[in-house]
């Protein structure tokens, strides 16, 4: 089976999902028989290109020109969607990020395949690829397999495995045009630099509820968060109150993160927040009301003032961290 993976980048740096993505293709090329091809879209991506072999990827096919700077959604598709015609790709990987999950029914379209989003898990068994992937805000997982001859999958970020290969990837330049009115032209840029990971690709995840009582205490979030060099998350009332940014966000209309560690402050558990961070390896609760649901589905819990709570708790991680 031929797989072809897109590997998302930014300014010429692949995001840790993209090496994800990558392990997981190569290793349903192995199963499969077939060969692993990666894909990178953007402007001044060739010189790196050659990185993903590290990860598994046999030969890469760098789309690089300066109109593609800017992600453009269906331009993006139509590229992919090219390059897996041209290698006959049977399945295309692309990571389950803000991006992957644009593109992808995008690219499933265009290549009238069927399409298993937000996997945590994909196997071949004799000769089929069977993905799981969690249903019903995180509370079942159902295995399903696509049955079209060319398959699309997105895999959730920190779920898959990164695995290092010896071999040196082939580079390919192609420069495959798209129409015009697929490109995006942007009016004005805001960046804003936090100096934090995005809370969707954090390994750690230190996130806020409705029982913080008002934006200005979230500095106590923020300041647990930097000792642990970990993302800052909120739930959906916090962002729904202007306290936090929507990119941070996280659940079932925000974002589905899957870090080692969570650490939920006084956040009550509703289902929408719990389909968005039940995958975490180890979920750390802490609020005052022992009943809340939160504690249903964490590994450690601590009933108590969160007000009391995080600034002890950031001092004696200080310490034993020697900061």
């Amino acid at each position: 089976m031929n797989v072809l993976v897109f590997a998302e980048q930014r300014e010429t740096r692949f995001k840790k999902s993209s090496f994800e993505a990558v392990s997981t293709a190569r290793s349903l090329a192995d199963q499969s028989g077939g060969s692993c091809t990666a894909l990178v879209i953007g402007s001044g991506i060739a010189a790196t290109a050659s990185e993903l072999g590290n990860y598994g990827a046999a030969k890469v096919i760098a789309v690089d020109s300066p109109r593609y700077a800017r992600h453009a959604n269906s331009a993006w598709a139509e590229i992919i969607a090219a390059v897996a015609r041209s290698i006959g790709a049977q399945a295309v990987v692309l990571s389950a990020t803000q991006m992957g999950k644009d593109i992808a029914p995008r690219v499933a379209v265009a290549l009238e395949a069927g399409l298993a989003t937000d996997c945590t898990a994909l196997t071949v068994h004799q000769g089929e690829i069977l993905a799981s992937r969690p249903v019903y805000a995180g509370k079942a997982v159902i295995d399903v397999k696509v049955t079209t001859p060319v398959k699309v999958f997105t895999l959730r970020p920190n779920v898959f495995s990164v695995t290092t290969h010896n071999g040196v990837a082939q580079v390919e330049s192609k420069d495959i045009p798209v129409p015009e009115e697929m490109l995006t032209t942007v009016v004005t840029e805001t960046k804003v630099a936090t100096g934090r990971p995005d809370v969707a690709e954090a390994d750690i995840v230190v996130s806020g509820g409705r029982g913080m009582k008002g934006p200005e205490h979230f500095h106590l979030i923020e300041e647990l968060a930097a000792v642990l060099g970990a993302g800052v998350g909120a739930s959906r009332a916090v962002v729904d109150a202007g306290w936090r940014p929507h990119s941070e966000q996280v659940g079932q209309t925000g974002k589905t993160v899957s870090p080692s560690l969570y650490i939920a402050c006084a956040i009550s558990g509703a289902v929408q927040h719990l389909a968005g961070m039940s995958s975490s390896k180890y979920i750390v609760a802490i609020n005052k009301d022992k009943d809340a649901p939160i504690f249903q589905v964490a590994d450690y819990g601590v009933v108590g003032d969160v007000f009391e709570i995080l600034p002890e708790l950031t001092t004696r991680i200080k310490e034993s961290l020697g900061k």
